[in-house]
């Protein structure tokens, strides 16, 4: 949201249905999807409670909005490149985006009224798959298969008790390793300690696995 935006949000004035759901973003970044009220957001936007409902029908119309919001920040895959680079830049994208809104990772699949970003987004990823070769179930498989990959790793990411590489080995050398007794846990400890050394960033493992998914997907399809 912009700076401009956030004034016309804190006034209540030029208020539409765009800044309403942006609003609804910007404290769904801040607290999560679980802290997110109508009431609340309302409040926010210095609204009495049914004043919103001109904005959005009900809750779920603002989830259905605030996940298009996301779907408009993943880049698409673009078609002037092979389908592997095409879905890597999309993945990569996908990724970056839910860093940045962790509650999206649990309801970006559990929308049944998708909107236009919603449709766009899947109807790109679809004929990426389909123009390299894929059959429409083998899409459908490939599809998920990325997906699911994507989302694991936001999700798991978002819950990591520590943001960087320098931070991990902080937590290694003072929590982890004093639990782990070598003659206990020889290859955990041994793990611990070569990770530590070798000033493992765990972030690098998005590509490692992406690439792997990627190339596995490759002899599924059928290029004319």
């Amino acid at each position: 949201m912009s700076a401009r935006e956030q004034r016309q949000v804190a006034s209540g004035a030029g208020l539409s249905t765009r800044l309403v759901v942006a609003e609804a973003v910007r404290l769904a970044d801040r607290d999560g999807a679980d802290g997110l009220s109508m009431r609340r957001l309302a409040a926010e936007l210095g609204l009495g409670a049914m004043s919103l409902y001109h904005y959005v029908a009900n809750k779920d119309e603002l989830l259905d909005a605030m996940i298009d919001v996301v779907f408009e920040e993943i880049e698409l895959p673009p078609d002037d490149t092979d389908w592997q680079s095409a879905m890597r830049r999309r993945a990569v994208s996908a990724r970056q985006v839910l860093a940045r809104h962790p509650w999206a990772i649990g309801l970006i699949e559990s929308r049944t009224s998708p909107g236009p970003a919603n449709l766009r987004h899947r109807e790109a990823v679809t004929a990426c798959l389909r123009r390299a070769g894929f059959p429409v179930l083998m899409a459908t498989h490939a599809n998920w298969v990325l997906d699911s990959y994507v989302y694991g790793f936001a999700l798991q990411e978002s819950s990591l008790p520590f943001d960087t590489a320098d931070e991990l080995a902080e937590l290694a050398e003072d929590v982890f390793l004093p639990q782990l007794p070598p003659d206990e846990f020889p290859y955990l400890n041994e793990s611990a300690a070569a990770l530590v050394a070798a000033g493992y960033d765990p972030a690098e493992e998005f590509s490692f696995g992406l690439d792997l998914v990627l190339a596995a997907l490759e002899p599924l399809r059928d290029p004319a």
